[in-house]
């Protein structure tokens, strides 16, 4: 009996699914999820979920070879941005310095070089700290997790980095995260002002453009998350037509499936307001009637999603929202359609800006004259799309010119904005609709990450009318919950 036992002792420690392993080694906090100490997360060698140490060694080897000989970059962690004294909004970290470190915490200095490698500056842990905020990663997590080269401590780059500057012909540094510690040293300052100081993000914004099968997966996952969290989120509605309660909903639904956090703050625009193409309030009760657009995305270890859609909670579009709606999703369909290795955003944007103009001519909203572009850029200010990544407009210093390639991943987003003060019949009047579509480009054409998400007219309206009267709707003071 005592021999059973002592097999099922050991088969018990010996788990290796990660819930039941055990080990007298410590594990090492560095301050962010490891394979060590989250197994649920993270695959052994991996640095972040999906991303492996190589890819992340592979990263600095072509940043490298961007660089001019003898040239230096340094990349700063994003700010910690304090919501009072003592509060923090939550942090987030910059995508560059995350792209080659790995590193999803505040206080570090990143330096580049090929003389030194991955050289890593590091905050120390104060117990104080500690014992509020918890570990951060310092230099042994550099070595360890991060693998640099070599590491130190924050407070010795006054002394190291200095040397390194001035033995480089060229400096490149991220103006966005740019420190005072060391932009203040002498020898930064006579190399800025020898115009030997540029701007980081014309070499990290061409690694970060295409994107790895690794990223691509986590991509998909994202997207994944954001279709099935507004989808339940598009059911709600129906129940809950509230722009602060689907914003809610929103975020409850992305968060449950394993995102991080939004990717910005959800637009929620109903009636009138979805005519407001950056709506941020989220503050009305939708109509009877009225549509709601909504555009979304989750941030899910590092990569964003992106998606719109636009839908009458009530379950029924009025025959001018339809015949909009129908509109934007030709336009929206013909466009992904012409997505494909050497087009380019330009070009995509210059086919949707005809097809939107002659359709919202037909319609009569344009009138055809001289000033039908300048009215036009009225109802439709915005681009067709943009580059997603690790930032929702992701890799701005790539030209909109650029051909694209495949790995790269853009959002194609025709819209109609009518202000209630617009010159159109009533029934025109404060309509805003926009579908959005995140698409990859691959070999062969394209691949829509958003696909699974609805957008034809006739299943939206069965998905509000024919799926929901399928529940029985309860209200509990005052709040209308679902039962089965």
């Amino acid at each position: 009996m005592q021999a059973l036992r002592r097999r099922i002792s050991e088969k018990l420690i010996s788990r290796t699914n990660g819930y039941f392993s055990y080990s007298t080694q410590k594990v090492l906090d560095a301050g962010q999820p490891t394979a060590a100490t989250h197994p649920q997360l993270l695959l052994e060698g991996d640095i972040t979920p999906g991303i492996a140490a190589e890819e992340y060694a592979l990263r600095r080897k072509r940043l490298l070879e961007l660089l001019p000989d003898n040239g230096l970059a340094i990349l700063a962690s994003a700010p910690v941005k304090m919501m009072t004294d003592v509060v923090p909004y939550t942090f987030r970290q910059d995508a560059d310095y995350l792209f080659i470190t790995g590193c999803t915490q505040p206080g570090g200095v990143a330096v580049l070089s090929r003389e030194c490698g991955l050289c890593m500056f590091m905050p120390e842990s104060d117990p104080h700290d500690v014992v509020w905020e918890g570990q951060v990663a310092g230099v042994d997590a550099s070595l360890d997790t991060f693998k640099a080269d070599s590491a130190f401590p924050l407070k010795r780059m006054n002394e190291i980095l200095p040397d390194m500057i001035r033995k480089s012909s060229k400096i490149f540094h991220n103006v966005k995260t740019a420190l005072p510690s060391y932009m203040n040293l002498d020898a930064f300052q006579k190399a800025s002002i020898g115009g030997k100081v540029k701007d980081i993000s014309i070499c990290t914004h061409e690694l970060r453009w295409v994107k790895s099968p690794a990223e691509q997966n986590l991509m998909r996952q994202s997207a994944s998350i954001a279709c099935q969290a507004l989808l339940q989120t598009m059911l709600f509605s129906k129940s809950s037509p509230n722009e602060s309660m689907l914003s809610a909903k929103i975020e409850y639904e992305c968060r449950i499936r394993g995102a991080q956090r939004m990717a910005f703050n959800p637009v929620v625009g109903g009636g009138s307001n979805a005519a407001v193409i950056h709506y941020s309030r989220n503050d009305q009760t939708i109509k009877d009637g009225n549509l709601v657009l909504m555009d979304v995305g989750c941030e899910l270890h590092g990569y964003v999603s992106d998606l719109t859609r636009t839908w009458p909670p009530c379950g029924n579009f009025s025959p001018a929202q339809e015949e909009l709606y129908d509109l934007i999703l030709e336009t929206n369909k013909e466009c992904i359609k012409l997505c494909k290795p050497g087009t380019s955003i330009r070009q995509l944007h210059n086919y949707s800006v005809e097809m939107l103009k002659k359709g919202l001519k037909e319609t009569g909203i344009l009138k055809n004259n001289r000033n039908v572009t300048q009215t036009y850029n009225l109802l439709n200010p915005t681009s067709i799309g943009h580059f997603l990544g690790m930032d929702v407009h992701d890799c701005s210093a790539v030209d909109v010119d650029r051909p694209l390639k495949p790995g790269v991943v853009i959002t194609i987003e025709p819209g109609v904005y009518i202000p209630s003060s617009f010159d159109v019949p009533d029934w025109y009047k404060g309509i805003g609709i926009r579908i959005e579509d995140e698409v990859l480009i691959t070999d062969s054409g394209y691949e829509v990450l958003t696909g699974s998400m609805p957008k034809e007219t006739q299943h939206i309206k069965s998905l509000l009318n024919d799926y929901c009267n399928g529940e029985r709707f309860e209200t509990q003071g005052n709040m209308t919950v679902a039962s089965t």
